[in-house]
């Protein structure tokens, strides 16, 4: 089976034969890396955005950014099976050069290949979650860990697609992975959404359960080391930890 890889944000320069390939039912695995301004040095040109929502809008295309290896390898066996299944499609893996620990686990496959997890559960009618996905992940887990030294409801919701979820919850809403993953949320409950792109490549997580405070990157990027992207464009630990913060108090 083929096997691109490309920039993450030239994908932008593919886009009608991406299309076509799509439309016809080509079948291959599109590995675009690095992403977002994850990318920190090369400026806005180079620091894709809107590429998530792109994966997300393609049919015939399923959209994948995990943050951990052995998310990526679950996968990548789910994608070279579903390339060859009578009604499958094609698989975008949206991945970053950014170096992140990993955690020592034995990772159950189907909960990277489903969309999303629980890294962190909520405690039963929780006022508050965090979801994140790909390299923002240390972020994430950093401002879950301040919040639950006051908070112990909390909750952190690894999203390996984003895709999967909002496709599961449009086919079958109310019945949908991503509904029973929320539900044992509040009604009310704040979801302080985070990612390297747009900040609607999650911010529809509101629509589900609870009301979301979403963050992400909506204009074009700068130079700079990663600390002071994330900080100077509100996806760091310490924003987080602020919307969730405000997010509670409304």
């Amino acid at each position: 089976m083929p096997v691109g890889t490309v920039y993450d944000p030239f994908i932008e320069r593919g886009l009608d034969a991406l299309n076509y390939a799509c439309y016809q039912d080509a079948r291959f695995l599109l590995v675009a890396t690095p992403s977002g301004i994850s990318l920190s040095p090369e400026g806005g040109a180079h620091q894709s955005l809107v590429t998530p929502l792109i994966g997300m809008g393609q049919p015939g295309l399923t959209l994948f950014e995990p943050a951990f290896v052995d998310e990526l390898a679950s996968i990548m066996s789910w994608a070279f099976d579903h390339m060859q299944r009578e009604g499958g499609g094609s698989v975008y893996l949206r991945l970053s050069t950014r170096a992140i620990e990993q955690p020592r686990r034995k990772l159950d496959p189907s909960l990277a290949t489903q969309g999303g997890y629980w890294l962190r559960e909520p405690s039963p009618h929780a006022g508050l979650a965090i979801a994140a996905s790909g390299a923002v992940l240390p972020e994430a887990i950093e401002a879950v860990a301040r919040l639950g030294a006051r908070r112990k409801d909390v909750g952190l919701l690894n999203v390996t697609s984003a895709d999967l979820l909002h496709r599961g919850w449009i086919e079958e809403p109310g019945a949908s992975l991503i509904d029973r993953l929320l539900a044992p949320l509040a009604r009310d409950a704040a979801i302080v959404t985070v990612t390297d792109g747009h900040p609607a490549i999650l911010s529809w997580l509101g629509a589900v359960r609870g009301r979301a405070a979403p963050l992400g990157v909506s204009r074009f990027g700068q130079s700079g080391d990663i600390p002071d992207l994330y900080a100077a464009y509100g996806i760091d630990a310490d924003a987080i930890e602020a919307a969730a913060e405000k997010a509670l108090r409304r």
